[in-house]
């Protein structure tokens, strides 16, 4: 049942009740307060001041702003950040340095611990690279001075500060070893092994038997081949848990690893004694033959051409076989043979190579030039075309004289009707 009650005495009778309150109230400055707008508004020119409607301030801080600064300016805010580049000048975001300003409060052990937790949601989320970060923050907290405790109005520590100096030590290093190992295993999936193996190190140092510590050194030493360091940590850690199932499955990975490089490591010594088998055979064979073998100071690629003995580069009695340059000096051209053993003659490989592409007045045929080759005593030495190329090198008795330089014979191939311009114009080089 509603009631009517009658007014006070007192009661203003000039009031009038149908007038509608205020919008805006006193605040306690005695100021009129006015709503607050969730963005900066711009400043308004005099045209927009003079001929735009006014709409409230909320609504106008919105339109003011498209939707990627909208959705910027949010991002600066902590509870909405996703990533710290998005913060803007750090020195201006209030509420971030507040925030992080938190988390440095406490003793160390509550500081570090407060980024082993933040590292390890990091880790469950696959974000090896920030958790790694907050598990190197917790590190470096538990290095820094332990700060003073917060005292009472009468100078005296808070009861809930005098912590008990073996309990707290204990914590530490237990902090400690969980951001070392659970570094490791950021180190580990960032493909950072060394920095992985030395986290296990420190974790060691600390815990000699911790498990996990001996795991991740032994996939990072794998995954750096090196097998005898990693089968190292593999048997320490099975020596202390003999039926681990990951250690177990490691050793087995192990295993098969080592294999592989030991027949490669065979497979790769058998070679380099070929190898060293048949050098010797080709320098003795090139030494019984009295071939001079000159190097420059810019020898040429030759790729996969070189002096060899052939068919079978261990036996004795196979020949040697050249790489053979045809040099065309008059037209400053060449043609290249990658193999001239050394029973072929020169006219074998001239009448292959000839008719020349380039060679429009017909002047170079196989039997319409001559060979020259340069000798160990620099001079020049005309060799017969039906000559076997082993006879134009080498020195001695049947020998024409000729060198091989950087690995290649050189033949020079000149037209008979202008040999003695060419001879004549080389005397000439060679006397200056």
């Amino acid at each position: 049942m509603s009631r009517i009650e009658g007014l006070p005495d007192d009661f203003d009778k000039s009031l009038s009740i149908s007038d509608s309150p205020s919008t805006k109230l006193p605040d306690s400055a005695g100021s009129t307060s006015q709503p607050s707008v969730p963005f900066p508004l711009p400043p308004k020119s005099k045209d927009e001041e003079v001929t735009l409607p006014a709409i409230p301030p909320q609504m106008e801080s919105v339109r003011a702003h498209t939707a990627e600064e909208i959705v910027q300016m949010i991002n600066k805010a902590p509870l909405f950040m996703t990533s710290l580049d998005d913060a803007g000048n750090e020195d201006d975001n209030v509420e971030l340095e507040a925030m992080r300003a938190l988390q440095y409060e406490g003793t160390r052990a509550e500081i570090a611990q407060n980024f082993r937790e933040q590292g390890n949601e990091m880790a469950r989320a696959k974000r090896w690279k920030d958790g790694k970060e907050y598990y190197t923050k917790g590190l470096a907290a538990l290095k820094q001075p332990q700060s003073a405790p917060p005292l009472t109005e009468d100078g005296e520590p808070l009861p809930t500060q005098n912590l008990d100096s073996e309990t707290e030590a204990k914590k530490e290093k237990e902090i400690e070893e969980a951001c070392f190992i659970n570094r490791a295993l950021c180190n580990l999936e960032l493909q950072n092994y060394r920095s992985t193996i030395h986290d296990c190190a420190s974790t060691l140092h600390l815990n000699p038997t911790n498990l996990k510590a001996f795991y991740r050194s032994t996939l990072a030493l794998l995954a750096l081949h090196k097998l005898p360091e990693a089968r190292d940590a593999c048997t320490h850690g099975l020596r202390l848990s003999p039926h681990e199932p990951s250690l177990l499955t490691l050793s087995q990975k192990l295993t098969t690893a080592e294999t592989a490089a030991s027949a490669a490591a065979t497979k790769q010594k058998a070679a380099l004694e070929r190898a060293a088998k048949e050098h010797l055979l080709l320098a003795t064979a090139l030494k019984a033959r009295g071939i001079r073998i000159r190097t420059t100071k810019q020898p040429p690629d030759l790729e996969d051409a070189r002096i060899h003995l052939s068919p079978d580069p261990l036996a004795p009695t196979s020949q040697v076989v050249y790489p053979l340059l045809l040099l065309y000096p008059l037209a400053a051209q060449s043609d290249f043979v990658k193999a001239c053993g050394e029973s072929d003659t020169l006219q074998q490989h001239l009448e292959y190579v000839f008719p020349l592409p380039w060679d429009g007045e017909g002047l170079y045929t196989a039997g319409g030039v001559e060979c020259f080759m340069e000798t160990g005593a620099g001079g020049m030495v005309k060799v017969g075309r039906k000559v076997a190329v082993g006879d134009c090198l080498g020195e001695g008795q049947g020998k024409a004289g000729g060198e091989v330089v950087d690995g290649v014979v050189r033949v020079m191939v000149v037209p008979k009707g202008k040999v003695r311009g060419w001879v004549e114009e080389m005397r000439k080089r060679k006397g200056r």
